[in-house]
């Protein structure tokens, strides 16, 4: 990918501000963090050399967040003028013996911590050390940068194809310029007018169309605009508590674990229940989910899962903020039958994916950042911190990737819990698929249990191949 295919804008989308802006209560901080694991020791130099011109062909990665408390447009992305590459990338040698739990021991710290709002919104650090002459790389990155399919784009920028892959050229570093508070009002006023003006010559032959439905057909006007409002209700809707009666408790704290399981056996499972990939994936954690609350005495029907609906367009060469539509499913969990579990999860997806309101996204956002902050994390504080789990689907490199002559081993990914019990995400690499789990300590006491709970729903599942 080149630079010309991307495409960087200067300004954040409605809905990255207000990911941004929630995070004024540290409880719904996004942060992505992902765990390499290599064959072998990286030299330093060639892999320095390989973040800096990834952070010059992606100006998103030099680029810090500047808002104005009196602006009308959403926070601004502008280079920062003390860009410094040692701030961001770090070596440091694995704990203990070097094994896949010293490396994820390593990794927490790094994803709990907040990031240095005056900077760039990401850090690297490379743990030497591991077992068998190994290496691991955490990165970490704000998910107002990017979602988990655009930063799959971004790592073309970081790994290559080849153990021998000649080196790329490193282009100059992006152009500093910083605003002055003139220049600032001046370019959020340009901003707005030019937004307003596309969106009412977008809107206008359709808004003019809908008005001549409306007086043709007015009783099928009202209907489609209260099944848009119901729909709106369903995605806004408040919740006074988690469904699941064990993990009630909320921190600022996570763990780490991770489960790897074969991607060939997982589709097949999920063609046997005439589903896709994510149902045997979303089937497995249902499943184990169910188990875990078995053995502590407790059968419950159902628990709330969050889960991003993925809309960016095919081709879209957009690798920087997101491009998904937030969803939370009460889902059930107590079938007995694993087919069942997948046609279940299937229909409560794809329910989700075709709310009405889901488009609504970027002129709702665009309302809700202009509340008060306090009210604004107080709204979405009683949406998400009584989300049960969240779960997410990246597809990965179905072939080996290296990084400076190292071949990648694995690579899992952890998403953010923002207010979530656990957060479950998968990763394809080749024929696997990696999961990584992040659970909040205060509502997984007994984080073994809780594995040992998701392998057997994942083994439900596989044992359909």
């Amino acid at each position: 990918m080149t630079e010309e295919h991307m495409r960087f804008e200067q300004r954040m989308s409605d809905a990255d501000a207000l990911m941004w802006n929630i995070e004024k209560d540290p409880a719904l901080r996004s942060t992505i963090t992902t765990v390499f694991v290599f064959d072998r020791v990286i030299d330093r130099k060639a892999l320095t050399a390989r973040i800096d011109r990834m952070s010059r062909v992606i100006p998103r990665l030099r680029q810090r967040v500047r808002a104005n408390p009196l602006s009308i447009a959403p926070p601004r992305w502008e280079v920062d003028p003390h860009f410094d590459l040692d701030f961001h990338l770090w070596w440091v040698k694995a704990p203990g013996k070097g094994t896949m739990g010293d490396l994820l021991a390593v990794a927490e710290p790094i994803a709990m911590s907040g990031f240095d709002r005056a900077r760039p919104l990401w850090r690297a650090v490379v743990v030497e050390g591991l077992q068998g002459g190994r290496s691991g790389l955490v990165m970490k990155i704000h998910h107002a940068i990017t979602d988990g399919v655009g930063g799959m784009q971004l790592q073309l920028e970081l790994l290559d194809l080849e153990p021998d892959a000649p080196d790329r050229e490193i282009p100059p570093a992006p152009e500093v310029h910083v605003l002055s508070q003139s220049e600032r009002f001046i370019d959020a006023f340009q901003h707005e007018r030019r937004r307003q003006l596309g969106i009412l010559k977008r809107s206008g032959p359709g808004l003019l169309a809908g008005v001549r439905d409306a007086l043709a057909h007015p009783a099928a006007a009202v209907e489609q605009t209260t099944e848009l409002a119901a729909s709106l209700g369903r995605v806004l809707r408040p919740a006074g508590h988690p469904l699941s009666p064990l993990m009630t408790g909320r921190s600022l704290s996570s763990r780490f674990d991770v489960i790897t399981i074969p991607l060939d056996e997982a589709k097949k499972a999920a063609k046997k229940a005439g589903g896709k990939l994510n149902d045997a994936f979303v089937g497995g954690v249902a499943r184990g989910l169910y188990k875990y609350h078995l053995r502590h005495g407790v059968d419950i029907d159902e628990l709330r899962m969050a889960i991003p609906i993925n809309i960016r367009h095919s081709g879209d060469p957009s690798v920087a903020g997101n491009a998904f539509v937030p969803a939370r499913i009460e889902l059930p969990i107590d079938q007995e039958d694993p087919l069942d579990t997948m046609r279940t999860v299937h229909a409560a997806i794809d329910d989700a994916r075709h709310e009405p309101a889901n488009e609504l996204v970027a002129p709702v956002s665009n309302l809700l950042n202009r509340l008060p902050t306090t009210a604004l994390t107080a709204l979405f504080g009683s949406m998400v911190k009584t989300v049960d789990f969240t779960t997410s689907n990246v597809p990965g490199a179905p072939f080996p990737v290296y990084l400076a002559g190292a071949r990648m081993e694995s690579q899992f990914p952890f998403g953010p819990l923002a207010g979530a019990a656990l957060n479950i995400t998968l990763l394809s690499y080749q024929n696997d698929l990696n999961i990584g789990i992040s659970s909040d300590p205060a509502a997984v006491s007994d984080p073994d249990l809780l594995m040992e709970c998701l392998r057997a729903g994942f083994d439900d599942i596989l044992d359909l191949s």
